[in-house]
């Protein structure tokens, strides 16, 4: 009986042995792609240039493109929101700084950059995969849901754009923020210092 069970894990281990060495490399070029994001970007570009020539040369699987279309629309929405709904800190009390003389705190995302490349490069990806299966090829006219999601897609980033005027906050910075700084009174007065009599 011991000879039996020695048997089955045998192949098993191998397997597990190999999981792990994938996981630990895939993960190892995960983490160097992280500084690097205009190259992710541009990778992610090229596949979903891959799966939309595909689905046009096929001309089908306009329903995976849907549902593509409907999940990338989620994940936009939680990279546009910030990590706590300012709805439900006014609740609480605490809330956004609306004034200049409140306290800066910066945006933080519900859905952080990476995590929203990396969710939309592997639903790329799984479409793809899905497009060499016919059980996933419906037969669907596709203006339809096309409008159907351009309308959606209006009506969302409406609601969304609505929320970010209310509590006042951009989901975007554009590098680091420059200040004036104090003047000196010489320069303020437009004289230099070493030319006033």
């Amino acid at each position: 009986m011991e000879g039996l069970g020695g048997d089955a894990a045998a192949p098993v281990a191998p397997l597990s042995k190999w999981k792990a060495e994938f996981s630990r490399a895939f993960q190892f070029y995960l983490d160097k792609s992280t500084p690097l994001p205009v190259h992710r970007w541009l990778g992610t570009l090229g596949v979903a240039a891959v799966y939309v020539l595909r689905v046009y040369y096929l001309e089908g699987f306009y329903i995976i493109s849907y549902g593509l279309g409907i999940y990338i629309l989620n994940l936009l929405i939680g990279f546009l929101s910030p990590k706590v709904d300012p709805e439900l800190e006014a609740l609480d009390g605490a809330s956004l700084p609306t004034k200049d003389s409140d306290e800066f705190r910066p945006f933080i995302r519900r859905l952080p950059e990476f995590k929203f490349w990396y969710a939309i490069t592997k639903a790329f990806i799984v479409a793809f995969l899905m497009t060499f299966f016919s059980l996933f090829d419906v037969p669907v006219f596709w203006p339809i849901l096309l409008c159907y999601w351009i309308v959606l897609f209006a009506l969302t980033m409406k609601r969304q754009i609505m929320h970010m005027i209310k509590y006042k906050y951009v989901p975007f910075n554009f590098g680091k923020q420059k200040y004036g700084g104090r003047k000196s009174p010489a320069t303020a007065t437009g004289g230099s210092p070493i030319h006033r009599g």
